[in-house]
């Protein structure tokens, strides 16, 4: 086998394991709850929110810093630091020593993910990249289609399997990876990553998703909740501060001046927080509600992730002909239509194939409407140079707005059991976070106007290096 194929190989297994750890981890969600009885859903959203906090922050001093010291490295350590924290995950014996073990986690997705891309797109030739790229982000599709399904199976064993089950690949992919990865830096970047303005941004955002998550039992005017919120926007004041000052920033200001990359990230920061906690939702009523096994839970899913696995790529090609409206906008408002027959529809009585299978392929098919077309919008109105740097804030604005949204939904949840009222409240929350995502959708300008505005001629490379943002996963990573 050609060494190329074989580099292909390794990273993509990274990406694949990092994807798999979203769904299977949302599976094992119900199963973690009951193992620790005395957590609640406020307490164990961490696991969720806790690492796409950390993923969101350190996705792009990851990438950074991998060109500094040296890619191969850096994605061979994220991988060890992921595994590692994976066997801690698994013997974890309480709450929060398991949100500690994902923030490790986290960690070590961060710094596999753009280092396995830009390994990748280093052993191809530029003509070929846009197959490879296609391949790599296949590897997360195909995660996101088994996991619900393996992370349903592992769950009747046991949910600490669910991280066990990291440990036999990763190992062989970090051996593969040690003998077959070629070191490659960027020279001409010197400077240290704003690793200081990543923590005040994982602070912030923390401290915003806590006050949500907490202000009905604090009291929404209690001074708990006040003080949080202020140090969330103190926090957020100040990261902004340092992105426009330090010479390396987690987020370039300079991005944002364009139009098409300011609407993108607008829209899937609204779009998420309606779909990530969705993920969440689906699993806790058919648990909880319906009292499906988590087996039945994912196998019950699995047909939405592979609607999105099978109709994203077209879907991005599509898009790159007619433009990114015509598509967004009937993906929102499929998501929307799936939200709301669950609202109208979803009885306590199990009705898979009326209550819940229809909705679940809409939300696929909405997904894959929406989530690859803002991903390429929000590069085409950039430089070659910034390409890179634009798909990974648009990663960082998915996972926040994901964070943002599980902290609402278990605000709606309440501590108490959850009922069929609070899913419908719910529901119509998620509903209404996509209409707002496809209102700020109307905003993107023609992607062809913008290529030609910004390189003056077509940038289809830059498209499907876009695309694979949406197989990140500290998200859905990253999300997933």
């Amino acid at each position: 086998m050609a060494r190329h194929w074989k580099v292909l190989l390794v990273v993509t297994a990274g990406a694949f394991l990092a994807n798999l750890d979203l769904f299977i981890v949302n599976i094992a969600f119900p199963a973690i709850r009951a193992s620790f009885p005395g957590a609640g859903l406020s307490e164990l959203s961490w696991v969720l929110n806790g690492y796409a906090i950390v993923f969101a922050a350190l996705l792009v001093p990851a990438g950074r810093l991998a060109d500094l010291v040296g890619r191969k490295r850096l994605f061979l350590v994220g991988l060890g630091v992921f595994l590692a924290a994976s066997a801690l995950c698994a013997a974890a014996a309480g709450p929060w020593e398991l949100v500690g073990a994902r923030v490790v986690q986290a960690t070590g997705a961060a710094l596999m993910i753009p280092t396995s891309l830009a390994l990748l797109l280093a052993e191809f030739p530029p003509g070929r990249r846009a197959a490879a790229v296609g391949l790599w982000t296949a590897g997360a599709a195909v995660a996101a289609t088994v996991g619900p399904t393996i992370g349903g199976l592992l769950v009747t064993v046991s949910w600490r399997w669910v991280f066990l089950v990291n440990l036999p690949l990763g190992i062989a992919t970090a051996i593969a990876g040690m003998r077959i990865l070629r070191e490659s830096r960027d020279p001409a970047n010197r400077r240290l990553p704003d690793l200081l303005g990543s923590a005040v941004f994982c602070v912030a955002i923390g401290a915003l998703a806590l006050g949500i998550v907490k202000g009905g039992d604090w009291g929404w005017a209690s001074p708990r909740f006040v003080a949080v919120e202020v140090l969330a926007a103190l926090g957020l004041v100040v990261f902004v501060w340092r992105s426009a000052r330090h010479p390396a920033p987690v987020v370039e200001l300079a991005i944002l001046k364009s139009r098409a990359t300011r609407a993108a990230n607008a829209s899937v920061f609204l779009f998420t927080m309606g779909f990530f906690p969705l993920l969440l939702a689906s699993v806790l009523f058919m648990t909880e509600i319906w009292h499906y096994s988590a087996l039945e839970a994912g196998v019950a899913i699995a047909p939405g992730p592979l609607a999105v696995a099978l109709l994203s790529w077209p879907a991005g090609t599509l898009a790159g002909r007619i433009g990114p409206q015509p598509l967004v906008i009937p993906g929102v408002l499929l998501f929307c239509a799936a939200c709301m027959w669950w609202v109208w529809h979803a009885g306590p009585t199990p009705n898979y194939l009326i209550d819940m299978l229809p909705s679940t392929v809409l939300v696929g098919i909405g997904v894959s409407l929406t989530f690859p077309i803002l991903a390429s919008s929000a590069v085409s109105g950039l430089p070659p140079e910034r390409s890179a740097t634009g798909s990974a804030v648009f990663n960082m604005a998915r996972q926040i707005g994901g964070v943002v949204g599980i902290a609402v939904f278990v605000a709606v949840m309440g501590s108490a059991a959850p009922g069929l009222a609070e899913f419908r409240v719910g529901w119509t929350f998620m509903a209404s976070a996509a209409l707002a995502a496809g209102a700020m959708a109307m905003l993107l300008p023609s992607p062809r106007g913008s290529r030609a505005r910004a390189t003056g001629e077509p940038r289809a490379d830059v498209d499907d290096l876009a695309r694979v943002t949406i197989a990140v996963e500290h998200v859905d990573a990253a999300t997933r």
